[in-house]
């Protein structure tokens, strides 16, 4: 858990509906990718800890015999549901848990996965509860973005995101530290996940890189998404001035791009594999 931050049930509050139509996808392939190397083809159960709307729980679903989500947020898990009567698929159930809440009785899983979520929880409790949870020779798995990958904007077709205005506005409403919640992250997410969950005596690890592929276009719907759907600028957050902010965040967007519409290139994905002995 972040240094100095404790976690309350307004993290994301009021993100869930931007979620999906914010946040970029993960690589093309991903899924099969990973299935491929855990040997997935159906059997066994999956286990998405702070699933959000269920992209990826539903992304691997064909993989599985059952995937379960679960997830602090409960209007995510409504996302969720219905992302999946959508897909069409029947195998996948959703949960109101919390990860230090864990086993919560949900039994045994073949695959423990955490999509960008991990950093948020009390990181040595819920490895060590997930290697009691994750059957012998299963798969303790962490999914995020390749943040290190530079990208030229003049490759482009159409202007980047201008992130660091956007970031300013922020900080213009909400103050110079980031929020989270109804706290602050002064010092940052932490990272050195590795020795935390080898620490659990997970082994074996490995490192799965996923080409992300073309760059993709984005209206400025898109980007306020992603800016909404985010804990550091979720709707909550700017109270009765959120409209002065949508305001004023469409209004540097469009002094980017007057035709609204943007590029980015999707980040590489990375996933990092450990393996129950």
């Amino acid at each position: 858990m972040p240094e100095g931050w404790q976690w309350d049930q307004t993290l994301f509050r009021g993100s869930a509906a931007y979620y999906e139509q914010g946040r970029l996808p993960y690589a093309p392939g991903y899924g099969q990718r990973l299935a491929e190397e855990l040997g997935q083809h159906g059997q066994g159960r999956l286990l998405d800890v702070g699933c959000g709307p269920g992209l990826v729980a539903l992304e691997l679903a064909p993989y599985f015999a059952e995937v379960v989500g679960i997830d602090p947020d409960p209007d995510m898990l409504v996302q969720a549901a219905r992302r999946a009567e959508r897909l069409g698929v029947r195998n996948a159930s959703w949960g109101e848990v919390r990860a230090e809440d864990l086993p919560a009785g949900l039994g045994t899983f073949r695959v423990m996965l955490f999509a960008q979520s991990f950093h948020w929880t009390d990181r040595e409790q819920v490895s060590a509860t997930a290697f009691e949870m994750i059957e012998p020779g299963g798969y303790f798995v962490h999914v995020s973005e390749r943040k290190d990958s530079a990208v030229d904007p003049a490759s482009l077709p159409h202007p980047a995101p201008p992130f660091e205005a956007i970031a300013a506005l922020v900080r213009s409403y909400l103050g110079e530290v980031r929020r989270a919640g109804q706290g602050f992250l002064r010092f940052g997410t932490q990272s050195g996940e590795r020795a935390i969950v080898e620490g659990a005596g997970f082994e074996g690890y490995r490192r799965l890189p996923v080409p992300a592929g073309a760059p993709v276009d984005r209206t400025v719907d898109d980007i306020v998404a992603w800016v909404y759907s985010r804990s550091d600028s979720a709707p909550h957050l700017f109270g009765d001035r959120i409209g002065d902010f949508e305001r004023d965040l469409r209004a540097r967007l469009l002094e980017t791009s007057p035709d609204g519409v943007f590029s980015e290139q999707l980040p590489d994905t990375e996933i990092w594999i450990w393996q129950r002995p």
